[in-house]
């Protein structure tokens, strides 16, 4: 009986010990892994970031489509090694430790640094057909130019453009822009940021910071855009739009730049330019457009009833192509907004359909000291949207809105639908 009674302490005692042996290896197994799995991290190469572009600021790389708000500054030294050592002996170098508050870099360095480029440029620019050749019957012209002809004139962006092969990568550096004209009158400067986009497609929209208080700001930005090929390169163009920065009101437009890359070699790498500021494409004869409004004044329960039907033969936004409208709605009581709503935003379109109602609490009886307004704006993402038209309907607008205002006065509970010119915002 004893050497059973052996057997089966041994027996029981054999599930302990594979529990064990299991426990072991289920911990070696998680922690191969886990070494192996670092190992290919540390080993993996470096590829082509996945956002669509890199904003480098003042040697700085902003990466601004991380998933969170937080900006992530700065790279490896050994990247900044690279970059440095890449970097052309020609092109513009600037001292990030001499820059003022204003991130611009004092004028006897900067000019001395810039100068070379300047001299570099021409060369390529009269290469390319002679466009920016300077003959003398221009330099008498344009001493001879006017009063009015010289207010005209907004300053100069100077920029550079180059196409990294290896990467599949179109990089624009905005250097810096020199004798704008100052917006705002009492302190006789202005607050100048640059906003660029590609054209025709619209997709890529970015912008500079503000530089405050000075006339020539030296920007020094780079932005990289990923995923274009060179042969696409041919068919884009940019536009440069120069604005002043107006924290009570709508940004100021000094004016703009386009240039088409039709014709444009980047095979030799970058390429220094630089371009007169314009003054802003204005839309003429083909007017603001017109905006489809239907109104009815319920005396009863004292309620105005305003509904945005359409709005048709919207001009284009500038050279970028059709606008993405939308209008805000802004209710007045002796000349004091009370009230605003808007509607939804139509995509690409100069005929937009919103069919839209809102309905606004009248705080007075009758609707002599009452007024809307109607503001339709393109809808750009990252910037302040841009006003295409004005309409005003109230007892004191003229022509066909103070008609349509005084219908709804003399027959209310009645739906009266007109369609209204656009005019200036």
């Amino acid at each position: 009986m004893a050497p059973i009674s052996t057997s089966r302490e041994e027996f029981d005692e054999i599930p302990t010990v594979v529990g064990i042996f299991s426990a072991f290896g289920l911990v070696f197994t998680v922690s191969l892994f886990a070494w192996i799995c670092c190992q290919r991290k540390s080993s993996k190469p470096s590829k082509t970031p996945p956002y669509k572009f890199v904003h480098v600021l003042k040697g700085v790389d902003i990466y601004p489509e991380s998933l969170d708000s937080k900006k992530k500054f700065g790279a490896d030294e050994k990247n900044e090694v690279k970059n440095k050592s890449a970097v052309p002996k020609n092109s513009l170098h600037l001292d990030l430790e001499k820059r003022d508050l204003n991130g611009n870099f004092p004028k006897t360095n900067f000019k001395a640094g810039s100068s070379s480029d300047l001299e570099s440029v021409t060369p390529k620019l009269s290469s390319e057909g002679g466009k920016e050749a300077v003959s003398p019957d221009s330099l008498k012209s344009s001493t001879s130019l006017t009063s009015d002809e010289k207010q005209e004139k907004l300053g100069t962006l100077f920029f550079s453009l180059e196409y990294n092969f290896e990467k599949k990568a179109f990089v624009v550096n905005i250097k810096e822009a020199r004798g704008l004209p100052a917006m705002d009158d009492q302190s006789m400067t202005s607050d100048p940021y640059i906003k660029m986009m590609i054209l025709p497609e619209k997709k890529h929209k970015v912008k500079t910071r503000v530089l405050r208080k000075t006339l020539d700001p030296a920007f020094d930005e780079t932005f990289t855009f990923y995923g274009i090929p060179y042969t696409q390169i041919q068919e884009l163009a940019l536009h440069f739009t120069v604005l002043s920065f107006d924290r009570f009101s709508r940004d100021d437009v000094i004016g703009e730049v386009l240039i088409p890359l039709a014709g444009i070699e980047l095979t030799n790498g970058e390429m220094l330019m630089n371009r007169e500021i314009t003054k802003r494409n204005v839309r003429k004869s083909s007017g603001r457009g017109e905006l489809l409004i239907s109104l009815c004044y319920q005396s009863t329960t004292n309620t105005l009833t305003v509904v945005v039907l359409k709005a048709r033969h919207l001009p284009k936004s500038d050279v970028s192509g059709l606008s993405d409208p939308y209008v805000k709605v802004n209710l007045y009581h002796a000349k004091k907004r009370i009230s605003k709503k808007k509607t939804h935003v139509k995509k690409c379109t100069p005929n937009a359909v919103f069919n839209e109602l809102f309905v606004f609490d009248i705080p007075c009886e009758g609707l002599e000291e009452i007024s809307v307004e109607f503001l339709v704006l393109d809808s750009e993402r990252g910037s302040r949207n841009e006003v295409i038209g004005r309409l005003v309907l109230g007892a004191a607008a003229e022509g066909a809105g103070g008609e349509h205002w005084k219908e709804i006065c003399d027959y209310p509970r009645r739906q009266i639908a007109k369609w209204h010119a656009l005019c200036d915002g």
